[in-house]
């Protein structure tokens, strides 16, 4: 990268010092645009990654840092850099900073080294393995891993080598019959009642969906492109080869293929422990620092060493459950304040399960554009623009129509017949008499047939008939292309797949396929955000949804008696270069300065670790550079002061800093000195409507009889976080202590 003499980090870190800052300091700043991938152009030619990696750790200021400089936070992310990529440049004092105790260890697990067991980082290690004991234990402790996960993949690999010769469809009929034996059962009652959601056993079955989803991926990647393309005669052939021999035996027909099913089942429990594998333990090593890992001959044995830590990852994800039901109990109660509580939705006897799908897609419109800034319509990848509700009805109906039609008149068969294949024949014999509809464990239609179902859930003032061309917007807006997918896992290409509860229409060719299994019980508000905010962050839209965002937090704040300035920037003279701030709150002659964040919801602790190694850690840079502008502006009573109706006096007033982000981790930590706090915390406690965290009419779990119990709920004023009144301080003392969760959470808040 550096053709001339100059060094990019070296030229960042000489302006620092001559602006006065310490030789830690300046280098943390070299360090931050290094991890940060700066520089990205060098005039008209882009740096890559490995020009890049050679121009930082070449830099004279590497070796300027001290050596207790290197435990800094910023310090070890730019060293686990170094350590988790293999391109040609070396660190020449990597054995100098190897005597900084706990320093590699530290660094080499944030790296993920662990799953790279190839890596010439790790040679290095090895040959600083004889003069450092620690790193010695830490190759052991590398090794162990290595066998570990190379059994595991071995194993995947056994039983994918049987069912090599299965199409991607035939994959899906034998994934599905392994879910109607295995995994709907569980999620009903005895007597066909609907699934009493709890997180533990949903995530249980999500960790079973998501080695399912491997599988699938796994096919996907390896399969002739040419087998891709699903005909009616290649559609036939599966069915009658791999799915009618179980449900529709014959003795003069073929043997139902139990080899295949057997392996199947096999493939999925050896993905799920290599998934879990992946995800408990070497993720675990990587990306969780409560815990630590600890030699024993050839064993690892977990040990937690932050108790609190760990409670605070499964806490946040009680929090995001409590949510949920936050928004459920928004979405109920403007339900009831609508005209669609007092008509019948669709025919009367789905009208129950279509008012809780009317319901829960309410709830997904309310916090879409409530806490992620969307508007009553929105653009698709097509193209067009859809109803927002509407599209989230869709999906919701199509849940509700799997759930009522297929998993619970399956799990009432299950009873009554007894056995899975005498269930799931009972149930596709009952689609054949009753109009011939399709009741298999997979269903499948060309675009066309979809959309002509779908329509008549497009009704709308505008399209009394339904819309034909929304229809087919929706439906695309909810499709995986499963052709062009393969393609790019192919290319390997870093790219965020689709997950399949985000977009769970899957498409090969001309035809639709649907995972009743899947679609019957995934979490759609979930899939609608991430569709959106993670498989979509690169939308067109996202910049002005973002900005939506930021209004409507704003007319939040204004209803407490904030006056607020919205997207201001400092004078262009000002030596911080903060940028613009997204919102700066005054109120009691207090200020706070907001930076809003955008993002997707994690499943797991790597992204979440990313999260707050990259967007996180950036942010609280910037609060620091803006609450530092805004609290100048402020002492030199230039506009700023007048457009919040401040008098300030002397010093200027007192400014807090905050990061607001739509996303639940890394929640309550701080970042360059400066609260990270969710989104949706922020506006409950501004609404005061916290109780609703607290299922207070017991809506959740079991829906049955949803209708008259939410419309009985005691609705009468309940407890206020604010009993001698709002003001800046009990807001902001609200907030620091996580006052919105009191009593609801089964993990209690430290202190």
């Amino acid at each position: 990268m550096d053709k001339s003499n100059s060094n990019y980090y070296d030229g960042i870190y000489e302006r620092e010092r001559l602006a006065g800052s310490s030789i830690q300091g300046a280098a943390e700043l070299a360090a931050e645009a290094y991890i940060d991938g700066k520089p990205r152009m060098r005039g008209k030619h882009k740096v890559t990654e490995s020009e890049r990696c050679n121009s930082y750790w070449s830099s004279k200021q590497v070796k300027m840092v001290p050596l207790d400089g290197w435990r800094a936070h910023v310090m070890t992310l730019a060293l686990a850099r170094y350590l988790g990529q293999d391109r040609s440049c070396r660190f020449a004092d990597l054995e100098r900073v190897a005597a900084v105790p706990g320093l590699l260890k530290r660094a080499a697990r944030f790296s993920g080294l662990v799953m790279q067991p190839d890596s010439s980082r790790r040679k290095e290690l090895e040959s600083l393995a004889p003069r450092f004991p620690e790193i010695a234990e830490l190759c052991h402790i590398l090794a162990i891993f290595d066998v570990a996960h190379g059994l595991r993949k071995v194993e995947v690999q056994k039983w994918q080598r049987v069912l090599d010769e299965l199409s991607i469809v035939d994959l899906m009929l034998y994934a599905s019959m392994f879910a109607f034996e295995r995994l709907v059962p569980k999620a009903f009652e005895n007597q066909g009642k609907q699934w009493m959601e709890s997180p533990t056993e949903r995530n249980r079955m999500e960790l079973q969906w998501d080695a399912i989803a491997d599988i699938f991926h796994w096919k996907l990647r390896e399969m002739p492109y040419a087998k891709l393309k699903v005909t009616e005669s290649t559609l036939g052939h599966s069915l009658a080869a791999h799915l009618s021999p179980f449900i529709f035996p014959s003795p003069s027909g073929r043997p139902a293929r139990q080899d295949l099913r057997r392996a199947f089942a096999e493939l999925v429990s050896c993905q799920l422990e290599l998934n879990e594998f992946e995800s408990r333990s070497a993720d675990a090593f990587s990306f969780d620092p409560s815990i630590d890992f600890i030699r024993d001959g050839t064993n690892l044995e977990i040990v937690k060493v932050d108790l609190e830590a760990s409670n605070k990852w499964r806490r946040d994800g009680e929090k995001l459950e409590k949510v949920h039901g936050y928004w459920f109990y928004r979405a109920c109660e403007a339900f009831l304040a609508s005209d669609a509580a007092t008509q019948t939705i669709g025919r009367p006897e789905n009208h129950e399960s279509n008012r809780l799908a009317y319901i829960r897609a309410i709830q997904t419109k309310l916090r879409l554009t409530e806490a992620y800034g969307l508007d009553e319509t929105m653009l698709t990848d097509s193209g067009e623009r859809v109803d927002l509700f509407q599209a989230m009805l869709s999906l919701e109906l199509m849940s509700a129509f799997y759930q009522r039609d297929f998993l619970l008149a399956y799990s009432q068969r299950l009873n009554d017949v007894g056995g899975w294949s005498k269930a799931l024949s009972s149930l596709a014999m009952d689609g054949l008499v009753n109009d011939h509809q399709n009741r298999m464990p997979l269903t499948w239609s060309d675009r066309d047939d979809k959309v002509a179902k779908i329509v008549g859930w497009t009704v709308t003032p505008a399209f009394p008939q339904g819309s034909r061309r929304m229809a087919g917007a929706i439906l695309d807006f909810w499709t995986t292309d499963w052709v062009a997918l393969a393609e790019r896992l192919r290319q390997k290409a870093n790219f965020p797949a689709p997950e399949l509860l985000e977009r769970p229409i899957l498409k090969l060719g001309t035809y639709l396929f649907q995972l009743p299994w899947h679609l019957g019980l995934q979490n759609n508000s979930t899939a609608a955000i991430n569709n959106l905010r993670r498989i979509g962050a690169r939308r067109g839209e996202s910049r002005e949804e973002t900005r939506r965002l930021e209004e409507r937090l704003a007319k939040q704040f204004e209803s407490r008696g904030f006056t607020v300035a919205l997207n201001w920037n400092p004078p262009t003279d000002d030596p911080a270069n903060a940028g613009e701030v997204d919102l700066v709150c005054a109120r009691d002659g207090k200020v706070l300065v907001i930076e809003v964040k955008s993002t997707c919801i994690r499943r797991t602790q790597r992204d979440a670790w990313l999260h707050a190694t990259t967007t996180l850690r950036k942010a609280g840079r910037q609060v620091q550079r803006k609450v530092a502008a805004v609290g100048r502006a402020l002492a030199s009573n230039c506009d700023l002061a007048t457009l919040l109706d401040l008098k300030v006096a002397g010093g200027g007033a007192v400014t807090i800093g905050w990061i607001v982000d739509t996303s639940i981790e890394h929640d309550h930590e701080h970042f360059s000195g400066h609260l990270k706090v969710s989104l949706e915390e922020v506006l409950i406690a501004l609404r005061d409507d916290h109780g609703l965290l607290n299922d207070p009419a017991g809506l959740l779990g079991n829906t049955k009889g949803l209708g008259e119990r939410s419309e009985s709920y005691d609705r009468t004023p309940r407890e206020t976080l604010y009993p001698d009144g709002f003001n800046f301080h009990r807001f902001v003392e609200v907030v620091d202590s996580e006052a919105v969760w009191n009593d609801c959470l089964a993990i209690g808040l430290p202190g």
